[in-house]
């Protein structure tokens, strides 16, 4: 469930915390105290240190209150250990995403390809879907670590400035598209990430007439990577197939010559096995 951050390039532009996208939520039905406890529990994301309640209360902007009766309640039920005011999450805490990642076919499915991939090409491969404007990482087969922060299962990237996300975006039909592009702040992660949104859309187009997207070092410098599009049988497109290198060892032109048509095979193969 981890969450990755990279430090953008300039002053980016402020976005809403965790407890204004709550508050906003005007349903009678919504429950913003589970809405606020699975908050708080996001807030552990990538944390090497165990957390104290006024940090989380400042990563998601909920008061040190309503944090503190989150992190009792997690505690009480197994999820969240804490020493002092120290808290840290305990093994409980994976059974919440383990039901999917045994019960999906798509998951289930897919680290076979993956360890193909990575073994023919000595990189590491990932699958990822898109979730709430995020790349979601559902399988990785890892042989080097090519970015400065750790991938595994669970953790979160920028659609808009990886090879993955732009893969599924470029399929979303127009109406979502233009609804994402107008809802999501486009932040420079490198000097060459694209942050100009008619420039982004005309990059979307390209990829969807491509079918594959490639990433030239515009999540963090070093990182080249290249992705294709997942299908399910109806056709559609339900997850992303990439590879990231490092671009000292890797060209573009390599990516695309060598790198894709393996790719390409392992998504066909894959969208067989999928409902």
């Amino acid at each position: 469930m981890s969450k990755i951050t990279s430090h953008p390039v300039g002053e980016p532009e402020r976005a809403p915390t965790i407890s204004e996208q709550i508050d906003a939520l005007t349903d009678p039905s919504f429950m913003t105290s589970l809405a606020r406890g699975l908050a708080v529990l996001q807030a552990f994301s990538d944390a090497r240190q165990p957390q104290t309640i006024a940090g989380i209360s400042q990563k998601t902007g909920i008061p040190r209150a309503a944090v503190r009766r989150c992190l009792h309640t997690l505690r009480e039920l197994g999820y969240v250990d804490a020493e002092l005011n120290n808290f840290s999450l305990r093994p409980k805490v994976l059974t919440l995403g383990y039901s999917y990642l045994s019960s999906t076919p798509l998951t289930v499915s897919a680290q076979p390809y993956l360890n193909n991939i990575s073994r023919a090409l000595n990189e590491s491969s990932s699958l990822a879907v898109l979730e709430e404007d995020e790349v979601l990482y559902v399988a990785r087969s890892a042989t080097s670590r090519v970015m400065s922060v750790a991938l595994n299962t669970g953790s979160r990237l920028p659609a808009y400035c990886t090879s993955l996300g732009r893969v599924m975006l470029s399929h979303l039909p127009d109406a979502e598209l233009d609804a994402y592009l107008a809802r999501v702040s486009l932040r420079p992660m490198t000097p060459n990430t694209i942050v100009d949104k008619q420039r982004l859309h005309e990059v979307l187009r390209q990829v969807r007439r491509d079918g594959y997207a490639i990433n030239d070092e515009e999540l963090e410098i070093g990182l080249r990577s290249i992705a294709v599009p997942v299908r399910g049988a109806s056709g559609a497109v339900v997850a992303a197939l990439n590879v990231g290198t490092q671009a000292a060892r890797i060209s573009v032109e390599r990516l695309r010559d060598e790198f894709l048509p393996v790719l390409q095979r392992s998504a066909q193969e894959l969208a067989v096995l999928l409902p």
